[in-house]
């Protein structure tokens, strides 16, 4: 459960990485995502910078944010390509080493079947010493947390994925609890239900996020609130909905997807 919530305000500033997003080419939508979830947690987004792919500016960016703020959360570049170096800049920053973790290559076998580690899935197991992995329920590559800094990915549904693992953790404005039901019937099956329920629970944040790969279930439904009571009502309807669905596709009476 989220630590209580403290006397003074929280902070937190945003660092976005990527050239795709000061191209154009790209659309940034996190940082309204972020705005979103720290205005839920009653922590006060002040400052948001975005970044070259270039470690060195990373660096200087991220060290006078994490200097500043409470928190600072990171998007984009620790994918499995040559140029996503978020999490070099970021070991650089702490003056630390970057090492491949065995952790983060065991939360990615487990997410997909005979998962061969190839050099690129190689790159996302790195993580700076000292660093503690940020649950990824959508793909199974990790994010990082080192001190104040959660270093999370640019795309959208895995970084709210990740913001939804963080969350608990926070010290906040207001104290915020978290459960969870997993689906064997797919997202696309599960939205019209879901968006019903949502508009019935205004107080409960819901999401959902496919689980690609995984062997045993299809979605994770998360939902979040400071109302311990009407989270566990939202929970109980959420896994009516599910069973629902899930007896009528067996019976062949609905789709799984």
């Amino acid at each position: 459960m989220t630590k209580q919530a403290q006397a003074k305000t929280v902070t937190a500033g945003m660092l976005v990485v990527g050239d795709e997003i000061l191209s154009g080419r790209t659309k940034d939508k996190n940082i309204g995502t972020i705005a979103d979830f720290c205005a839920d947690l009653s922590i006060d987004l002040s400052e948001a910078r975005i970044v070259a792919d270039e470690i060195d500016e990373i660096v200087e960016a991220l060290n006078a944010l994490r200097a500043k703020y409470d928190y600072v959360f990171t998007s984009g570049g620790i994918g499995p390509t040559h140029d996503d170096i978020t999490a070099d800049a970021v070991a650089k920053a702490f003056g630390v080493e970057l090492k491949v973790d065995q952790r983060a290559i065991d939360a990615m076998q487990a997410r997909f079947i005979d998962y061969e580690m190839t050099a690129g899935r190689l790159r996302m197991a790195r993580i700076p010493e000292g660093g503690e992995l940020i649950d990824n329920p959508v793909s199974g590559a990790p994010g990082i947390n080192i001190e104040n800094v959660y270093v999370m990915a640019g795309v959208p549904k895995i970084l709210q994925a990740m913001l939804e693992s963080i969350a608990p953790t926070l010290q906040t404005g207001v104290r915020q609890y978290s459960v969870s039901v997993n689906s064997q019937v797919g997202e696309g099956v599960l939205s019209e239900p879901l968006a019903a329920l949502q508009s019935s629970y205004q107080t409960v944040k819901i999401g959902s996020y496919p689980q690609l790969g995984s062997k045993e279930y299809m979605t994770q439904i998360v939902m979040r609130s400071s109302d311990e009571k009407i989270l566990e009502q939202v929970r109980h309807e959420a896994q009516a909905i599910v069973d629902d669905l899930f007896e009528k596709a067996k019976k062949g009476q609905g789709p799984t997807i």
